[in-house]
């Protein structure tokens, strides 16, 4: 059971060697490393020739305005290099730890049917530390507590149906963490919850939603859109779609 480790990257040169010594020094061996990158302008090239025996390391233009799509196109482009029978993602700003894949191999192994596994990182921030989540609230309800890209593994085919969907390409805002949240804990339903932490996941000023505060037009208009991402996809797998409410809140507060 071999591992592909899908790393995503612009810019985020500062946090790479952290990000990529983690994988190195995981206690399963069975995996590689794939990198792909936006064409950084900071020193991340010069980092990874470091590692150059260790991680397939490709570049590719942005594809669009949108971080969270170029993101998508990134993992999509390294997940057809890829060859492993699990997918790990990563984000270049995160790391995981020691013991991530060896419990990951035998979660999967025990549990034949599971898809997708998520594990509940613990988040880093400049002054400390902190746990994720409450366990509970994940197992009720998708809203709000999306467990973040770096924290999902899945298995190879279920990976490559969900990037087929003709959803992948639309939806500007949505990052491909709630998306996959969205699809196996809603749609597909074998999923599981390891109770370890497994990834160590930053808050860092110049991530995706960084520049997004709560509450604020923006982010309604992107509650919006999450909303109708939702009912598209529902729609589309005839399951009913009732969160009437907080859609109308947003579509009213986004205005």
């Amino acid at each position: 059971m071999k591992f592909s480790i899908l790393i995503s990257s612009f810019n985020k040169a500062k946090y790479l060697n952290k990000c990529i010594n983690s994988c190195i020094n995981q206690r399963e061996k069975d995996y590689e490393i794939i990198l792909f990158d936006n064409y950084s302008t900071d020193n991340t090239t010069k980092i990874l020739k470091k590692f150059k025996h260790k991680v397939k390391f490709f570049k590719k233009r942005k594809i669009s305005k949108s971080p969270a799509l170029n993101q998508l196109d990134l993992i999509k482009h390294a997940f057809n290099k890829s060859k492993g029978d699990l997918i790990c993602l990563l984000d270049a700003d995160d790391y995981f730890n020691d013991k991530k894949l060896l419990i990951l191999k035998k979660i999967f192994s025990k549990k034949k049917k599971l898809n997708t596994v998520f594990d509940l990182p613990i988040k880093i921030y400049a002054s400390h530390r902190k746990k994720f989540v409450d366990k509970k609230k994940l197992q009720k309800n998708i809203w709000p507590s999306i467990i973040p890209t770096s924290s999902i593994t899945c298995r190879r085919i279920f990976f490559k149906k969900f990037l087929q969907q003709n959803f992948i390409t639309k939806f500007n805002n949505l990052e491909i963490d709630f998306r996959l949240n969205v699809y196996s804990r809603n749609l597909d339903k074998k999923f599981f919850i390891c109770k370890k932490d497994l990834t160590f996941y930053r808050q860092v000023n110049d991530g995706i939603m960084s520049n997004i505060k709560k509450f604020s037009k923006k982010w309604w208009e992107k509650r919006l859109e999450a909303h109708n991402f939702m009912k598209k996809l529902f729609l589309k797998y005839n399951i009913k779609y009732d969160n009437k409410f907080d859609f109308l809140a947003s579509k009213i507060l986004s205005k």
